[in-house]
């Protein structure tokens, strides 16, 4: 929009959450690693100088069909083409001529190998036809229940994703005008219990229902409304940038060079200054930062976690609808452990893991209520586990592989000593992967190894209590009850990201980025769409 932007970053590299760590030739992306919805990458990396693109229609028609800018590989023009079938064309480029030009995305199949404790597993993709044939096979009773399952998310979807997903609710009008499409669909109802009236098997809830795990939500807890998730995969696929999400972090700090932007490393901000009043509150002035420094501005805009954001960078005193009672019952989500590991492909055969695994545990309800209501260690546990260099094998040396594990685990609200537990935990999430075979005699060959834990995202990312993905997201942290994109508190504080409307994930994060953008635009009175400078 012309404003002249600094980003702050607290670490020595792009990417906060989705840093990059290399180590003797392996990459390993800290943080995210799955990508959907590729239109809202298109949209960004189309943005261009002093042009804003906020208005006009958020999907298009064509992408609500499921279609997106593709290569085709026959001519090399920029066609339409479906995302449901990108993963059975044989495909590599990554979608929209925009996008081409800063990263190659490439679509991946299955989404998600979910691997049984008995051994069995079910691929979770794109092809209707599949699913019903591994329902069939695995737990036939649900095969109709399923049908039913698919249209209720479908409505929720276009329900609660296509038409309501920019929708900042900033008041609780807002949030009242859509209550009843909601209870409509069932959309309040705990996403577990919705799951459970379509699905019999205990296999089949578990395929569900984990998905809101990947941002932190309990199944037993957060609504129904984020089945959503299962069709925004549907319709659009699950996509992986070529390189590592860390070439999509490069991508995007090009671009933001392009568009006039700056970026300062080591700059962790201690606090917001706020003085004055407009429209009276209080105005935000800049920031100053650990260092000392003091750099002035027009407006703040904050990605930092919900809590550190209002209880260590703005004032008690300015803090109203932020108060310190108000920050005491956030709900801060689950944490993580995370292990990083090199090894040896050793003249093995290939890896019957997929790109995405998931690796469930002999227990999955119990197992959600030790992680999230009792914060106690558990003694059983399940795996995310990427291995990202059997789709790209440049992130590891000839003959090596890189992988990373994921084992939810509680918030340092639980009484855990990760000292003592973090190494314990490590050692049993590796030797449960070579237990299951999923890679034989994986100990010995683990030639590069190491770990984060809860206290990595409370020291180092400054979550709130340790959480892998900011506030959890039940009903009372949904919509007008999740933090407000534009301050209560402060004018000209901004705040975007996980912790704010609309939640996680990297969809969700990018809609909140548009969501803020338009707040600011409003603000500020600068044209939404038109070319044109502001301060």
């Amino acid at each position: 929009m012309g404003f002249r932007t600094t980003v702050l970053e607290k670490l020595d590299g792009p990417g906060g959450r989705a840093y990059v760590r290399t180590r003797n030739g392996f990459t390993f992306d800290m943080g995210p690693t799955v990508l959907t919805v590729p239109h809202f990458l298109e949209e960004l990396f189309a943005l261009e100088k002093g042009a804003a693109s906020l208005d006009g229609p958020d999907f298009p028609e064509s992408v609500r069909r499921g279609d997106l800018y593709g290569s085709d590989p026959r001519s090399g023009s920029d066609t339409i083409v479906s995302a449901r079938l990108a993963g059975h064309s044989g495909r590599d480029r990554g979608y929209g001529p925009a996008t081409r030009r800063y990263v190659d995305l490439v679509p991946i199949e299955p989404f998600y190998r979910i691997y049984f404790s008995d051994g069995r597993y079910f691929d979770y993709d794109g092809d209707p036809e599949r699913t019903r044939a591994q329902i069939r096979a695995i737990a036939p009773r649900d095969l109709e229940g399923y049908e039913r399952f698919h249209e209720a998310a479908r409505a929720i979807f276009e329900r609660g994703f296509l038409e309501l997903g920019y929708t900042h609710f900033d008041s609780p009008a807002a949030m009242l005008r859509v209550l009843p499409d909601l209870v409509r669909l069932d959309a309040l109802r705990p996403l577990f219990d919705f799951v459970s009236r379509y699905f019999e098997s205990d296999e089949m809830r578990a395929v569900f229902s984990f998905e809101p795990l990947l941002i932190g939500g309990n199944p037993l807890a957060v609504p129904a409304i984020y089945t959503m998730i299962h069709f925004v995969e549907k319709t659009w696929g699950v996509h992986f940038a070529r390189g590592g999400t860390g070439a999509l972090v490069r991508a995007m700090v090009k671009k933001l060079e392009e568009l006039g932007g700056t970026i300062r490393y080591e700059a962790e901000v201690a606090k917001i200054d706020v003085s004055g009043r407009r429209l009276g509150r209080r105005v935000a002035r800049g920031v100053t930062l650990a260092s000392g420094e003091r750099i002035e501005a027009d407006l703040v805009a904050s990605n930092a976690d919900y809590v550190h954001t209002y209880r260590k960078l703005v004032d008690r005193s300015v803090r109203l609808a932020h108060a310190d009672a108000r920050l005491a019952v956030a709900r801060a989500s689950m944490s993580v452990v995370v292990i990083y590991f090199g090894f040896r492909a050793d003249g093995y055969p290939p890896l019957d893991l997929r790109h995405h695994n998931i690796v469930l545990g002999p227990r999955y309800e119990e197992l959600l209520k030790d992680i999230f209501d009792r914060r106690i260690m558990p003694a059983d546990f399940s795996q995310y586990l990427h291995v990202p260099t059997l789709t790209d094998p440049s992130l590891a040396p000839p003959g090596h592989h890189t992988a990373y594990t994921l084992v939810p685990v509680p918030n340092l609200a639980g009484d855990i000593d990760w000292d003592r537990e973090g190494p314990l935990l490590v050692a049993r999430a590796i030797e449960d992967i070579e237990r299951r075979g999923l890679v034989p005699n994986l100990r010995e060959r683990i030639v590069e190894q190491s770990f984060v834990d809860p206290r990595y995202f409370r020291d180092v990312l400054n979550t709130d209590l340790g959480s892998g993905f900011g506030l959890e997201p039940v009903l009372r942290q949904t919509a007008w009850m999740r933090p407000h994109n534009k301050s209560e508190d402060v004018e000209g504080l901004y705040c975007v990201g996980q912790s704010y409307q609309p939640g996680g994930g990297t969809p969700s994060v990018m809609m909140s980025a548009k969501i803020t953008a338009r707040a600011i635009a409003d603000d500020f009175r600068v044209a939404r769409h038109v070319r044109g400078s502001a301060p």
